[in-house]
């Protein structure tokens, strides 16, 4: 079971946020994934899912917020999962970049990994958790290359004035510090694209630390990053390869 976590739109996406759903579709196609949606919309879900193109009765698709759902409601969702996938991301608006909640993603990853911590029986193997992050998250080990100065005084005054970009560091923060590598419940991957555009799926490559400037050098269509996704889902050593890791991944064509 693959529980996909997504927002109606993401902030680190340059329109309205698609990944989510190309995952969705992606572990759909695979003859034997069963996967649960938790999404603002169930309509917009079928709106860029259509029924025809998987068999819906390896679909569930709860419509919440996912900081609004009870405990129960939340346990119940994820019970029984292999993995979690969060694309949550702040709404392009006002209200949803400078509003509340302000730590969405990573009250978010929190909640998820303390309901897996509560729930997840010893005997079980660890559930996977992928986390959406974006390239301009750094390692919060310090391992990625250093910046150029003009880089690194734009990201501050990002961190200081956008909300959601200090969010979104918190969540990898949160995962490396207070997760770390030795959970006996949870192994995590946070996946740093580059510049997201829209595309079919192409050739890609994945390195440990992002390469090239912070703007505009390289792109990441969502297809290779949800194909990515999957095959860190169901591929055992590309998730051996990665896990406890924050791989950056942009398209080669």
């Amino acid at each position: 079971l693959i529980v996909i976590i997504r927002s109606k739109q993401s902030f680190h996406d340059k329109v309205p946020g698609n990944t989510g759903y190309r995952l969705a579709e992606q572990m759909l196609k695979k003859q034997d994934e069963t996967v649960r949606v938790i999404v603002r919309s169930k309509e917009s879900f079928h709106d860029k899912v259509p029924a025809p193109s998987y068999n819906p009765s390896r679909l569930e698709v709860i419509e919440a917020s996912i900081l609004e759902m009870t405990d129960d409601e939340f346990a119940s969702a994820i019970q029984g999962c292999d993995a979690v996938v969060s694309c949550l991301g702040h709404n392009i608006t006002m209200k949803g970049v400078f509003g509340q909640p302000r730590r969405l993603v990573t009250d978010a990853v929190s909640r998820v990994c303390g309901t897996i911590s509560k729930t997840k029986q010893e005997s079980s193997q660890p559930v996977k958790l992928i986390l959406m992050s974006s390239n301009g998250v750094a390692h919060p080990e310090g391992t990625d290359d250093v910046r150029s100065r003009t880089e690194r005084m734009i990201l501050s005054c990002i961190r200081a004035s956008v909300p959601p970009h200090g969010d979104n560091e918190a969540a990898a923060a949160y995962l490396w510090n207070d997760i770390g590598t030795d959970s006996p419940s949870i192994e995590w991957v946070a996946v740093r694209p580059d510049d997201l555009v829209e595309g079919d799926t192409s050739a890609y490559e994945t390195f440990q630390k992002p390469k090239g400037g912070l703007f505009g050098d390289n792109e990441t269509s969502r297809s290779n990053v949800a194909h990515f996704m999957s095959e860190l889902i169901c591929d055992k050593s590309t998730w051996e390869a990665w896990k406890f890791k924050m791989p950056y991944i942009y398209n080669t064509e």
